[in-house]
């Protein structure tokens, strides 16, 4: 790369000037695009808030609920009664004894009894129904939570992403404006300018990336917490968060108590076999009683009967292999579900301690370390004992350093979220 003219590298200094002075304000929004130049202030407490009353997800959950409450109302129905009224005239025929012509009136009635055992399965098929829909929304609820969590905490993570690309962009601009002046009058080679200047084209890279990063972050805030996207939340808290956990084996016992996706897989087991049971009693004919009353124009009489399905081709043997196919599926998604679960808590378990450690690491050494590299190099590049190539060094891994503690502060944080979303820690 052939370096540049002294007028090119002072044109280059204001230009890396600029882009520092607009990244110090990424967070602002032009006026033509719609979205307020204001942020509002966004806590997490307040993005959950927002998300439990917007969350189309909850809102069909709820739904879901509401429609299994009517479903015990259907179930506790008793069969209407028929009533029939026929009436006409009668007129007599040419025979030896013909009837008597007249007025003719019909009425009759009908109540179809039901089988006290179909009637007590079906109602507790839907009371099971609507167990396992709450339970349902109980488990939407959490993942609608844990999705916002992450959402809010990946937004603060971009953030400071962002900020660690900008100081360094403006610690890598410093020195190229320092190497530029040097290489005006000489006392350091042009090879030093071409060095900082792709250092710098690199470190402005990292801004430009890290701000797409978090404007890519901001959109998937606004859409799981549901809220217009003219709006401009600006996410405000820490990273750094901490938690004491119970023994694994511990943990395992409360998660299988308190899931609501293993309590609504119980409840639909359990809803299986009253299903199977309400169509094993089905088999049984229900009897409907039945009343009439005619009166003729020379006559009147009442009939009583009661008429019984006989159960002679349909035996119902179709609905209760398939009741029965139903309890098998729902036992087998019950036993996949807590073994998904139990995997998932061991994961988010272990995940947890070492991220925790590997923060803890960082913190302590690592980080330190780095800065203390990068402030020796650039004093003895001041001195003329070092070369810019053991500054940019010194700060590509400083930066490193900075990038691997926020990941994993991110990644013990999300960690944290998992736990809480499988009930074993508390919010």
């Amino acid at each position: 790369m052939p370096a540049k003219l002294p007028e090119q590298a002072s044109d280059d200094a204001a230009q890396s000037q600029s882009i520092v002075a607009s990244a110090s304000q990424p967070d602002a929004q032009s006026n033509s695009s719609g979205i307020s130049d204001a942020p509002t202030l966004l806590t997490i407490e307040n993005a959950l808030a927002l998300a439990e009353q917007n969350s189309p997800l909850l809102r069909q959950g709820a739904a879901s609920v509401e429609r299994a409450r009517a479903g015990i109302q259907t179930a506790r129905a008793y069969t209407n009664p028929t009533v029939v009224f026929l009436a006409g005239h009668q007129s007599a025929r040419p025979v030896a004894t013909p009837g008597v012509p007249g007025f003719l009136q019909h009425y009759s009635a009908g109540q179809t009894i039901e089988i006290p055992g179909e009637r007590r399965s079906r109602i507790r098929a839907a009371q099971l129904e609507l167990t396992g829909d709450a339970f349902q929304l109980a488990g939407i609820r959490l993942s609608v939570m844990a999705n916002v969590q992450r959402a809010f905490y990946d937004v603060l993570r971009r953030k400071e992403q962002l900020a660690n690309a900008k100081a360094n962009f403006g610690l890598v601009e410093d020195l190229r404006r320092r190497v530029g002046i040097e290489v005006q009058v000489g006392e350091k080679g042009k090879l030093e300018l071409t060095r900082a200047e792709a250092e710098l084209a690199r470190a402005r890279a990292a801004v430009n990336s890290a701000e797409v990063e978090l404007a890519s972050s901001r959109a998937i805030l606004k859409a799981v917490i549901g809220i217009p996207s003219e709006e401009n939340p600006e996410p405000q808290g820490v990273l750094d968060h901490r938690a004491q956990l119970a023994p694994l084996d511990e943990l395992r016992r409360q998660v299988l108590e308190t899931h609501p996706a293993l309590s609504e897989s119980t409840a639909r087991t359990a809803q299986a076999q009253e299903i199977v049971t309400h169509e094993r009693t089905r088999r049984i004919p229900e009897p409907n009683l039945s009343g009439e009353y005619e009166r003729q124009p020379d006559q009147t009489f009442f009939r009583f009967g009661i008429t019984v399905p006989l159960p002679l081709w349909d035996k119902r043997k179709g609905p209760i292999a398939e009741a029965q196919a139903e309890v098998t599926r729902s036992r087998a998604i019950s036993s996949q579900r807590k073994l998904e679960i139990m995997a998932a808590l061991e994961r988010a378990y272990d995940q947890y301690q070492i991220t925790d450690q590997q923060v803890q690491g960082l913190q302590a050494g690592s980080l330190r370390e780095a800065q203390a590299a990068v402030d020796a190099a650039s004093s003895a590049y001041r001195f003329g004992e070092r070369g810019i190539v053991e500054v940019l060094d010194a700060q590509r891994v400083l930066q490193g350093v900075r990038t691997d503690l926020l990941d994993a502060l991110f990644a013990r944080q999300s960690a944290l979220i998992d736990l809480e979303e499988l009930g074993a820690v508390r919010p």
